[in-house]
């Protein structure tokens, strides 16, 4: 559905994209992690159309995005600074919107009030932060878009709020099939709705798989030994912690493989934990050569 390949995009001397590829399935809910600097606002505004790739390719449905009305009449952008004109309130910017989106349904707009109970009269360079961000979702979603991007998308959003907007973005997923791409640092609240995620650094994609996969493929091992023993040198460790007898893997490559490698050196006992996603992207990065300290397990 959503595809970029192999996209290069510098700013001066600033390289941002370098050679970057993604892709998002129809349907599926895309989450793009990395730190500081990684370059996921400059790739979601290469899908939303507002930057133009040096070179590479921005795709969806097969179409170029850049300058394509048709396409980009089927792509809503909710970024972490919601776009207004200097007086507009929401109100005025629904009938902006209106007027680009052949799909903007004006009563599902007004079925929205419910959850966005606030001034629609009132400017929207007025409103909290919170609130401007709860009306880039009221517009987005009044756009019945085909494609969905996120940039910090709930940041200053009240918690109830929050869990109403993700359960209203995931019902349109799977009842509309639309596709999301969520670009955000909040690793756990995409934990929760993410189906596939992209790890990217310095403009390139490092991983990129389902998310159920990556936490197979990269596991945390305690066990504990009568004395030191060597570990297999084919195990593919990340990291190594000890505590007294006790020492803590975080070791790549999936759960069975592992198992039955430290099994063979018969340890005293030994337990599989479950990673979260912001271990995962932690010791990802460590093995891109990140130095990862003091990590609590």
């Amino acid at each position: 559905m959503l595809k970029l390949i192999d996209v290069n995009k510098s700013f001066g001397e600033v390289k941002a994209l370098n050679g970057m590829s993604l892709h998002a399935k129809k349907g599926s809910v895309y989450g793009i992690i990395g730190p500081n600097g990684a370059g996921k606002s400059t790739a979601v505004r290469h899908m939303a159309g507002i930057y133009r790739q040096d070179s590479g390719q921005v795709l969806v449905g097969g179409e170029p995005v850049f300058e394509n009305t048709e396409i980009k009449s089927k792509i809503a952008y909710v970024p972490d600074d919601v776009f207004c004109f200097p007086m507009a309130t929401t109100q005025d910017m629904m009938q902006y919107y209106k007027s680009f989106y052949p799909n903007f349904r004006t009563e599902r707009f007004e079925k929205l009030r419910e959850l966005f109970d606030f001034d629609i009269k009132r400017p929207m360079r007025k409103l909290s932060r919170g609130m401007k961000k709860q009306a880039g979702f009221w517009l987005a979603f009044s756009m019945m878009p085909e494609v969905l991007i996120l940039d910090e998308p709930v940041d200053g959003m009240d918690p109830v709020v929050r869990r109403s907007v993700w359960r209203l973005a995931l019902q349109d997923v799977a009842e509309r099939g639309t596709t999301m791409i969520v670009a955000s640092h909040n690793l756990r609240e995409l934990e929760d709705v993410c189906d596939t995620v992209g790890i990217i650094e310095k403009g390139k994609m490092l991983h990129e798989c389902r998310l159920d996969e990556m936490q197979e493929n990269v596991v945390k091992i305690q066990l504990a030994y009568e004395s030191e023993r060597e570990l297999p040198p084919e195990l593919h460790v990340l990291n190594i912690s000890q505590s007294g007898k006790v020492k803590t893997l975080i070791v790549k490559g999936g759960t069975e493989r592992a198992t039955e490698l430290l099994k063979s050196t018969n340890p005293l006992f030994m337990d599989v934990l479950n990673m979260s996603l912001e271990e995962i992207f932690i010791y990802e990065l460590g093995g891109a050569g990140y130095e990862v300290k003091d990590i609590i397990l």
